[in-house]
């Protein structure tokens, strides 16, 4: 990536930035999304298992997808079914360029189909002459408007009604009123000849059935059945990942998509299709194009190959704090979104990927929302790792690499470096020269970090109940160490011994900027110096969540899912996860005792959500007392560690557009203080509502238990 795509990008997020009611509107849409999902599921039997089930179909499938293949495709010959493999999108496009020849076709509907879209199907089709025609209204919008996709679900949730009125207007030469029911009139009373004339159908599939050599399609407004079934040829082109083996496969994806994407129970039309009948005298056609593009290489990748889980369901892009501010117009080129990343690397290539593969904020809500569960997240700084290679890394992301040297040094020299880091002459060199913006606040570091205390503030614990090993990390380190120390003295009432190993930060910026081997050279220190602890019986315990995250989640995927990384990560445990384990127990009570009339919001970190959601923590807070209570958008508060340190429009514009309607929340909450375990989270909540942010440690830390 050059430097002048980079500030192409900088340049499209401020003007997106400036359009509000595109944002608003968006925002509002993926909102929707994200809650109708949590309502569905929450009346799902067997809820719980969704996911893993969903991801346990997805894995058999593509493991065995040769074999599935083959018999697909012998069922679906058996019913009448031509076949087709491409290898290449061009190889896709001009089979059906050469079928539409062959049978002398004129006008083509299409039913919405990614697949299409990844390989631009129309282009060629109306280079030769044709007639394309999208009949879903989203995909309507956006042919008329010569746009691509804004949302795999919601193409069009960037437009406003008064908009579509005008684009069907110009498209139709008829007046049209931005009433919705005048444009959905509209849209059927032009569509209805064209689908009765129609000489070809083009459709994608949802999923396909080995066992049955039948294919589904499913959609919301009907389009699809006339699409396929009307025309006298009917090609449905779908990517080989889309073929399961059965069909008590094909219902759980069938249940999956629709409330995955939207929170439905099921899609309002879902058509199985093997073969087709003669219409009279005339025999009808199907043929199947069934896309490598790609995925044969995806699939033969360690790092990869779990994108091809992917169930085109849209619900990472729901969630995602960036594309829901900037949508697929700036996050994405044709597939959007954080999926869109590692899937453009693959199948149009690593320079289109790397254009807007920096909106990636390595938050991990896509992870914890996609119903395959696909480590999005890591397949993204894969990418960023690959794209190392087209264009290094900006000075702003080397300079918060370094996190760890600056915070050693400025611990040596506080309180003159607060000094410093808060004046004007250096907030003005630090913007210009390493690209951290002015407006941010430094955290005031302490002269004597958590290990330099540790040794003086450590108690003997005879015959101790448990044994620990802390991981501090570095906000409890450098900058709050009375965190630690407050830790440190629960644990030690509860008869626990706590050792602090020789250790680093967790190294999450690295995974942030795509420094995937200093990621790993990280996590392999530290799993070889907890693993001889936690071989011996000791647990390990950290009071910040994308330490505990790192530990648990990402260092056995780094090194290969070693012996040593999964056994120091299934011993990990959140600081108020082991207190209320000790609580169980019995060997620390937690009586109810306060009285403070202050109310408390409380702000879960991103990374805590793949963790506890913040449970142990509500439920400690709740048994003491306090009056305390979750304030959440849904996703993230826009910081993303040091993401939000950055100037500019890649940085701290961003951040706090994210941010904001979370410190709106707050702010009309009437909570009189924020409750968060995470620093990062703090800083930029501190700044963004002004209000007195408090890790729980410091809120209770006078409490005799």
């Amino acid at each position: 990536m050059t430097a002048n795509l980079r500030q192409d990008l900088k340049q499209k997020i401020r003007q997106t930035l400036t359009q509000d009611r595109q944002r608003h509107a968006l925002l509002s849409a993926v909102k929707r999304g994200r809650d109708a999902r949590s309502k569905a599921l929450s009346e799902l039997p067997h809820s719980e298992s969704f996911q893993r089930d969903v991801r346990a179909v997805k894995k058999r499938c593509i493991a065995k997808i040769d074999e599935l293949l083959s018999r697909f495709s012998e069922k679906a010959k058996a019913r009448g079914a031509k076949i087709f493999f491409a290898k290449t999108g061009k190889d896709a496009c001009d089979y059906v360029l050469n079928l539409a020849g062959e049978k002398n076709a004129r006008v083509i509907t299409k039913s919405k189909s990614l697949t299409t879209e990844e390989i631009e199907l129309n282009h060629p089709l109306e280079a030769a002459g044709l007639q394309v025609i999208e009949t879903d209204l989203g995909e309507r919008i956006i042919q008329m408007a010569g746009e691509l996709p804004y949302h795999l679900v919601f193409p069009a949730v960037h437009k406003t009604a008064d908009q579509v009125a005008e684009l069907f207007g110009r498209s139709t030469g008829e007046k049209v009123t931005s009433e919705l029911k005048d444009i959905m009139a509209l849209m059927r009373r032009t569509l209805r000849p064209i689908f009765l004339n129609a000489d070809m159908g083009i459709t994608g599939a949802n999923v396909a059935i080995a066992e049955t050599g039948a294919i589904i399609i499913e959609t919301n407004e009907g389009n699809g059945r006339l699409v396929s079934s009307i025309p006298p040829v009917h090609v449905c082109i779908m990517g080989v990942e889309k073929i399961v083996e059965s069909v008590d496969d094909a219902l759980k994806m069938i249940l999956a998509h629709p409330v995955s994407a939207v929170g439905q129970m099921l899609t309002t039309y879902v058509s199985f299709m093997a073969g087709r009948s003669a219409l009279g005298n005339d025999e009808r056609e199907l043929h199947i194009v069934i896309l490598d593009n790609g995925r044969e290489e995806m699939r033969r990748d360690d790092w990869y190959r779990d994108a091809l889980n992917c169930i085109r369901c849209g619900a990472c892009m729901n969630i995602c704090p960036t594309y829901g501010v900037l949508g697929g117009h700036v996050f994405g080129h044709i597939y959007p979104g954080p999926i869109g990343i590692p899937w453009t690397a693959q199948v149009h290539g690593l320079e289109q990927a790397a254009k807007f593969s920096d909106l990636c904020i390595s938050c991990g809500l896509c992870k914890e929302i996609c119903p395959a569960e696909i480590d999005i997240p890591l397949m993204i700084t894969k990418v960023k790792y690959e794209a190392l290679e087209i264009e290094s890394q900006s000075l702003a992301n080397r300079v918060l690499m370094a996190s760890e040297t600056f915070a050693r040094f400025a611990c040596a020299t506080a309180p003159l470096s607060n000094w410093v880091l808060r004046s004007r002459p250096a907030k003005y060199f630090g913007e210009k020269i390493f690209g951290i913006d002015k407006r941010r606040s430094m955290p005031s570091f302490q002269r004597r970090s958590f290990k330099r205390r540790f040794k003086k503030s450590r108690k003997s614990v005879p015959d101790p109940a448990r044994r620990v090993g802390f991981f501090v990390d570095y906000f409890a380190n450098y900058v709050k160490p009375e965190i630690a120390e407050s830790a440190m003295r629960f644990l030690e009432k509860a008869e626990v011994e706590v050792v602090l190993p020789n250790q680093k930060s967790s190294g999450y910026p690295y995974i942030s900027y795509g420094e995937l081997e200093k990621a790993k050279k990280v996590a392999r220190f530290n799993v070889r110096q907890f693993y001889p602890y936690v071989a011996e019986g000791f647990d390990l315990i950290t009071t910040e969540p994308t330490a505990a995250y790192a530990l648990k989640h990402l260092y056995p995927k780094l090194l290969d899912y070693s012996d040593e990384s999964r056994h120091v990560a299934q011993r990990t445990y959140e600081f108020f996860e082991y207190v209320i384990k000790l609580n169980q127990e019995g060997r620390l009570l937690i009586p109810p005792q306060i009285t403070e009339g202050r109310k408390f919001g409380y702000h879960i970190p991103c990374h805590q959500r793949g963790l506890s959601s913040g449970h142990h923590t509500m439920g400690l807070l709740k048994a003491l007392g306090y009056d305390v209570q979750i304030i959440e958008t849904g996703t993230c508060c826009g910081m993303a560690g040091t993401f939000g340190l950055k100037t500019g429009s890649l940085g701290y514009e961003l951040s706090t557009t994210v941010g904001e309607p979370l410190f709106e929340l707050f702010k009309r909450s009437a909570v009189d203080a924020i409750i968060t375990e995470s620093g990062v989270c703090t800083m930029q909540l501190e700044e963004g509502t002004g209000m007195e942010i408090l890790h729980p440690l410091e809120l209770i830390s006078s409490i005799q238990i």
